[in-house]
């Protein structure tokens, strides 16, 4: 006898219509009044074909050759499965022996200008052992950086370079340099190349944005909110804070810049919590286009560190923020809150991530003195350093961190809805709380499923009243 129970999946609501998120595929399905009867009928245990066909078409008073039909489509995708053969494993791929490099992120500079308190790079969490290193990265090393990109990136019709620091701009002479030589090496490929970096702005003048603007640079602007809130660990060696130099420079960029949108990223601290101040205070008094949160990476016990009740707190006010964003959508208009883009543009791309991120697959960061780690966050650290630009990888210690960081090495994520979007978190994140770049992010399980949660309602209300503004995001890339 044929026996059905639930496949793995999370049912959510969006607008007035019921949702199926199947989890090892990614995939969403609207489900009809039949669909949705035979899931709640399975919802306290497995049944039987005819007992199963015929308790849904009693309660729904239609033929039973229709329930039929339905379950053969709900077992076709997944959402039923047969309990005797145990859970669906749609895993994700094992990755090929050759992934094409597509992003290189050269950290230009191992200096800063400003002392946040915070930072992951040399705050009182940092991995980096710059000591004896190159400080600033010269022509040679990032010419090399640039090389290595496009051999490494062979069948890739586009690839990007993110420059970073320290504080990128700290050298920004030889970011020109970089850009120049990316886009002749580009034209004679046949390849487009883009440009990104990420600053605090405090050294920006009119002729460095106009360089960007020119040249399509995507700029993000590390912005803690207003004064009060950024001048807490946003500070200068000397205790001063940086918010009144950023403020005018930022004014300008934005002013002047209009080639790329431009967004602001705050790092969330126990003195940074206010997601609404913060949002209306980037988004609309400086205007920026976009604004994505992030909590601060830390050790628990730090004093910035945000706490589970303030996490909690953090949580509600980003669901009352992508509520509004909702209300913006239904209207078609973009409303710049980034990460309710993010996910929504995962979601709607049906990601089933193997890893959390392209960290050590197809991106790469490179350090001044062109050593490859896995991301810009473990640039210089002795401990995961994994070639450099002039020698190339070591596939072994690349291997290694990837078996670590591949899904199907947490068994702490395998019974997770979110795990298509997630993968168990950041490898760094993980390395610092845990010691183990493949640990899953455990402190955050609750607030990812809980934000997927609401994405997920968020999605499927735009599938049903305005299907066309999910189009916005079968091209946006999520990073």
């Amino acid at each position: 006898m044929t026996t059905y129970a639930l496949g793995e999946s999370h049912r959510f609501r969006g607008a007035a219509s019921d949702f199926l998120y199947l989890v090892p595929s990614g995939g969403i399905f609207s489900l009809d009044e039949l669909s949705s009867a035979i899931l709640d009928t399975l919802a306290p245990g497995p049944l039987g074909r005819e007992q199963l066909i015929e308790t849904v078409s009693h309660r729904l008073s239609c033929a039973p050759a229709d329930v039929a039909g339905c379950i053969h489509e709900l077992c076709q995708v997944h959402a039923l499965r047969d309990p005797a053969a145990g859970r669906v494993n749609e895993a994700p791929q094992q990755l090929p022996e050759h992934f094409p490099l597509q992003t290189l992120v050269m950290n230009v500079t191992n200096q800063c200008n400003l002392s946040c308190q915070y930072c992951y790079e040399f705050g009182e969490d940092k991995i980096a052992t710059p000591e004896g290193k190159k400080k600033f990265m010269d022509l040679e090393t990032a010419k090399s950086s640039v090389d290595y990109l496009f051999a490494q990136s062979e069948g890739r019709k586009s690839v990007h370079i993110t420059f970073f620091g320290g504080e990128t701009l700290m050298n920004f002479p030889l970011l020109r340099h970089v850009i120049d030589y990316s886009q002749e090496q580009a034209s004679r490929k046949g390849v487009s190349i883009d440009f990104s970096l990420t600053t605090n702005a405090t050294l920006l003048t009119p002729y460095i944005i106009d360089f960007l603007a020119e040249n399509r640079v995507g700029v993000t602007v590390s912005l803690d909110g207003p004064k009060e809130m950024n001048d807490k660990f946003r500070i200068f060696a000397n205790g001063r804070g940086s918010y009144d130099i950023i403020e005018p420079k930022v004014r300008e960029l934005l002013a002047r810049h209009h080639t790329r949108p431009i967004a602001a990223r705050v790092t969330m601290t126990s003195h940074a919590m206010d997601v609404f101040k913060i949002y209306r205070h980037l988004k609309h008094d400086l205007g920026f286009h976009e604004v994505g949160f992030a909590p601060v990476t830390s050790s628990p016990d730090r004093l910035y560190s945000i706490n589970e009740p303030g996490m909690d707190s953090v949580f509600a006010q980003f669901s009352d923020l992508a509520q509004e964003y909702l209300q913006f959508a239904m209207r078609g208009e973009l409303h710049g809150f980034s990460n309710v883009s993010d996910t929504l543009a995962e979601l709607h791309q049906g990601v089933n991530k193997s890893h959390p991120c392209g960290a050590g697959l197809g991106l790469m960061g490179v350090g001044p003195s062109g050593d490859i780690a896995p991301c810009h966050r473990f640039v210089d650290s002795d401990e995961h350093i994994l070639g450099n630009v002039t020698t190339g990888i070591d596939k072994k210690k690349q291997s290694a961190f990837l078996d670590r960081g591949h899904i199907q090495a947490k068994p702490d994520c395998h019974t997770c809805f979110a795990r298509p979007l997630c993968a168990g978190g950041c490898h760094h994140e993980a390395f610092v709380r845990y010691g183990d770049t493949g640990h899953p992010n455990l402190h955050f399980c609750t607030w990812i499923r809980g934000w997927t949660h609401t994405c997920l309602e968020i999605y499927g209300a735009l599938a049903e009243k305005n299907p066309a503004f999910l189009e916005y995001f079968a091209e946006r890339k999520a990073v």
